[in-house]
């Protein structure tokens, strides 16, 4: 029983150092994704709405703010700023007309792309001190800590 409790103490240590990591990497990700979007005439929101609409296609106002966890009319605004900006466009729903769905234009691809490049480039540069193996252990744990993360 005694070193049960030991071992339960040495994982809430390891679990509590993890969540730690975890955040501090996240906001200096952040933190580096807002210095590289200074350079563009977006915000990070619309960067992020961008990027879904890279990765899943034409979709909804609705769909998008379920997506980025805004409101309906926080993300009309967004999708306002980005329209006039000539990065999206809406445009009506072939299969059924009263919908509206925003389609990313090339523009705003361009965009997304350079941005991510960029993000790429940082990331890799910070692992230049990483051996291969270490890189590969890293993105199969990562690939693994997110795949769990979304059965939840």
């Amino acid at each position: 029983m005694e070193q049960t409790l030991n071992e339960n103490k040495h994982e809430t240590t390891i679990v509590a150092g993890i969540e730690k990591d975890l955040r501090y990497i996240s906001a200096l990700v952040k933190q580096k994704g807002r210095e590289l979007l200074s350079n563009y005439t977006i915000t990070p929101p619309q960067f992020v709405a961008l990027q879904w609409l890279l990765e899943d296609g034409d979709m909804t106002i609705g769909e998008l703010s379920s997506k980025m966890y805004l409101a309906c009319s926080t993300t009309t605004d967004l999708v306002d700023r980005m329209e006039k900006n000539k990065l999206v466009v809406r445009v009506k729903d072939p299969k059924d007309r009263r919908v509206v769905r925003i389609h990313l234009l090339s523009e705003g691809e361009k965009m997304i792309e350079e941005v991510i490049y960029k993000r790429q480039n940082y990331l890799q540069d910070i692992l230049k001190n990483f051996s291969a193996d270490e890189v590969i252990q890293l993105q199969k744990n990562l690939m693994k800590l997110h795949h769990e993360m979304r059965k939840e």
